[in-house]
């Protein structure tokens, strides 16, 4: 049975990790209570009152502990992730798994060093089950061969329960290293496109004149040998939307094209996970919300059979690569 402990707790995305892998078997032994984000502290207790908190160094000595989950502050995973694969963890970790060249460089040699696998749960595909769908019926050719992506990643401030490194990029890696990453893992995974090309990405701070370095929004144009991709990521989901944030996805083919529309039917149907399919068939609206996530059980078996069925390490290292030059490179624009 795969062990696994939590070190990191400062976004919400941790309890997607506990949850799909206590799902797919595994065994939750505790988790590190140090957090800058106090509320999520308290959820755990709540959620699991009978998860023992640990000190993070106890965690890493444990030879029982096979998997290390992160989520802490993005420009510290990557450094709790080192640790953990140097004292023989795999890791799953919340994007972004690194904000910076250097510590990409850095996992790369430890995972070369180690053996031990580096994944990042890129949940607006991992966790979304119309997502999980849409990559069946793109495997299936249900609309021939994928041409072009565009991907949509608006969020909700939510002001009061930011910590303060929300704010600071270097903290948080950008907006499209932060963000965008899910875009651009879509981009790479339905286009089946083994790297790709920035051609232009733009970043910009529209709506917070109080917190100038902040970027509320950003935007990537993507291009590999086999298709092309288009990101736009924000902060501007508006209150009246009772989610906090409708992500969408179009992918479209040479004979048809899918829509995903993953948190929310907008004055339509209710309920998340809506997937539209158009061909030269049909013209259907399926629902997602019965569709099984596969990350969990695939990563539980790679860590297992030290395969990479859940995702290549070289898809994971290029998500964060092409991340990583569409922040860098990105133009400013916006009167602030």
């Amino acid at each position: 049975m795969l062990r696994f402990a939590v070190v990191g707790i400062d976004h919400g995305h941790t309890f997607d990790h506990v949850k799909g892998l206590l799902a797919a078997g595994g065994e939750f032994v505790g988790y590190c209570p140090r957090t800058s984000v106090p509320a999520l502290r308290e959820t755990f207790e709540k959620i699991y009152p009978d998860a023992p908190q640990i000190d993070r160094e106890k965690l890493f000595d444990d030879p029982s502990i096979g998997v290390i989950c992160i989520a802490a502050i993005p420009r510290d995973r990557a450094g709790i992730a080192i640790r953990a694969m140097k004292a023989g963890k795999d890791v799953m970790t919340d994007k972004p798994g690194v904000t910076t060249f250097a510590q990409l460089e850095e996992v790369r040699k430890t995972v070369a060093e180690t053996g031990k696998i580096f994944s990042i749960c890129f949940s607006e595909r991992h966790c979304v089950r119309s997502a999980v769908k849409a990559g069946k019926l793109v495997a299936d050719g249900a609309i021939g061969k994928v041409i072009q992506t565009l991907g949509v990643g608006p969020h909700r401030l939510q002001l009061p329960t930011r910590p303060d490194w929300f704010f600071d990029p270097e903290a948080f890696g950008g907006i499209i290293v932060d963000i965008a990453s899910h875009q651009v893992d879509q981009f790479l995974f339905y286009t089946g496109s083994t790297s790709g090309e920035v051609i232009a990405s733009s970043i910009g701070n529209f709506g917070m004149p109080d917190k100038p370095a902040f970027q509320d929004f950003g935007e990537v144009l993507l291009r590999s040998d086999r298709a092309a991709g288009y990101v736009r990521v924000d902060w501007f989901t508006p209150e009246a939307l009772p989610t906090w944030g409708d992500g969408r996805l179009t992918i479209l083919g040479t004979e048809g094209y899918i829509e995903l529309r993953k948190y929310i039917d907008i004055a339509g149907r209710p309920g998340k996970d809506h997937l539209f399919l158009v061909n030269g068939k049909e013209m259907t609206h399926i629902d997602c919300s019965g569709e099984k996530l596969d990350y969990f059980d695939a990563f539980t078996a790679d860590v297992a059979n030290r395969t990479q069925t859940a995702m290549t390490q070289d898809h994971v290292f290029e998500v964060c690569r092409l991340s990583l030059e569409a922040q860098t490179k990105a133009a400013r624009i916006g009167a602030r």
